[in-house]
């Protein structure tokens, strides 16, 4: 048991490969990455580097002396300085052309883009896992009639599947932000402490064309589309914005997502998994409570609020810069990519194991179909010979009487006998019966989830390729 705090984004809900991605040794490695990617460029455009100098840096990629450079931040209180030092004490042949030109935030801010580049591409295989799953959750129930609700009361019936489409829309189209969001970072570069390049410029001896394929080599060492033409010491904080406003995305779905499972989870009609060992309450032997949608929901509400640090922080930069960024970012950025890591995590677990309780949907279907049903039987009373204003006083002369036996003493909906022993409604017994069927009072919901999961769901899915399933496990 740990004497220190630990955020329990680390120690109970994010993914280990969510986690690794914002390691302190990932960073190390990405610093040191960007430190070989500068040296081999100014080495191929002419600066005096030689080839056993870059392959000292790349030999030594991984050989990090933690103390060493611990000790160092704490004497001069630059953590970069600190790294830079710490690689310099194993690359002895190196150590006079690390970091040449740079400042600080081509590490810091070079290495952040390429992390979230990783952490949006793994929170993308997890949404087209989810998505997939949903999928065939919708596919599975696209006929099973159930009770549609407006403002959380009775409304005409729609399916499962229907429903379940309502989440993958959104889910699509937070998967659609995102992939905007990715395919749209790229690097700083090597652009000097005010954005001018004025310290390469000088390196390159006035030579304009060197400094800009400076720029266009590092951004092909790691495979990235570019560097930003015009910054000032950092990349614009607005992308941060953005990354957190996308997050912010996700967990506006999931949270929606997760509500709804808690509700029908309420109704009895539709569970998330709930193992056999599982405890429920501590004191409420029966419960089942809904753990994992209301982790989503609880998780979600972080990510969401937490996303209003990027528009602050990008609104509050001064002029070519301040660092009253970092530390904010620090911690904003990173909490919210384990948060929404584990809110997915979270909901794969819980679309692939739902549990669907037929026989309770059509309870509450058969409880409210006679009211549902009632302009329907309306209209086929008028068709039999009645009078459309004297069947609608019937209708809802029985109906009032119906729901006040309910809601007063709890009775039975008896409204359907009701009806079938007043004379003067032109229908019988049976013949009423027939027309309470639920399926047809769902509309077009069956086509609506065919054709939405062929022309949208699957081409969608087949255009990412073999995308990576994600296992369904939680740890807690």
């Amino acid at each position: 048991m740990q004497d220190v705090y630990q955020s329990p984004l680390v120690s109970r809900y994010a993914t280990r490969e969510m986690l690794k991605l914002f390691s302190p040794l990932k960073r190390t490695l990405t610093w040191r990455k960007l430190w070989v990617a500068l040296a081999k460029a100014e080495m191929m455009l002419g600066l005096p580097i030689t080839k056993e100098q870059v392959d000292e840096l790349i030999s030594n990629i991984e050989n990090i002396d933690e103390a060493a450079i611990a000790q160092k931040e704490q004497e001069v209180r630059h953590d970069v300085m600190a790294h830079i030092y710490g690689y310099g004490l194993v690359c002895p042949k190196a150590k006079s052309i690390i970091h040449l030109g740079a400042t600080s935030c081509y590490l810091t801010d070079n290495a952040d883009i390429l992390i979230y580049d990783e952490a949006l591409d793994c929170l993308k295989q997890k949404l087209l896992t989810l998505i997939s799953r949903l999928a065939d959750f919708a596919g599975k129930y696209r006929l099973l009639p159930t009770l549609g609700y407006t403002h959380f009361q009775s409304a005409q019936p729609v399916t499962v599947g229907k429903r379940a489409c309502l989440w993958i829309q959104d889910f699509i189209m937070d998967l659609e932000e995102l992939s905007f969001t990715k395919d749209n970072l790229i690097l700083l570069g090597s652009k000097g402490t005010t954005g001018t390049q004025a310290s390469f410029l000088s390196l390159f001896n006035g030579d304009h064309s060197k400094v800009i394929r400076l720029d266009k080599m590092i951004a092909e060492e790691f495979k990235m589309k570019g560097c930003y033409p015009i910054t000032g010491q950092t990349y614009p904080r607005k992308v941060d914005s953005r990354i957190l406003n996308t997050l912010s995305s996700i967990a506006q779905s999931s949270y929606r997502f997760a509500t709804d499972i808690r509700l029908l989870q309420h109704l009895h009609e539709v569970e998330e998994p709930f193992e056999v060992s599982q405890v429920g309450s501590s004191a409420m032997a029966y419960k089942r409570n809904p753990m994992r949608s209301e982790r989503v929901c609880s998780l979600a509400r972080y990510v969401i609020v937490n996303s209003q640090n990027g528009p602050l922080t990008a609104s509050s930069q001064w002029l070519e810069r301040t660092l009253d960024d970092s530390a904010n970012r620090r911690i904003s950025l990173p909490e919210s990519f384990l948060a929404t890591d584990a809110i997915l995590n979270l909901l794969i677990n819980i679309s692939t194991n739902l549990k669907v309780y037929p026989a309770i949907i059509k309870k509450h279907l058969n409880a409210q179909m006679p009211f549902i049903a009632t302009e329907n039987l309306l209209m086929e009373a008028v068709k039999r010979g009645g009078d459309r204003q004297t069947i609608h006083e019937i209708i809802r002369h029985h109906s009032m009487a119906a729901l006040e036996q309910i809601k007063e003493k709890g009775a039975d909906n008896d409204f359907i006998e009701r009806l079938a022993c007043d004379k003067r409604l032109p229908l019988t017994h049976e013949e009423i019966i027939k027309l309470l069927e639920p399926i047809n009072y769902v509309g077009r919901a069956p086509e609506q989830v065919d054709e939405y999961l062929t022309n949208t769901v699957q081409p969608l899915i087949k255009s990412c390729g073999d995308f990576t399933d994600v296992k369904d496990e939680l740890t807690i």
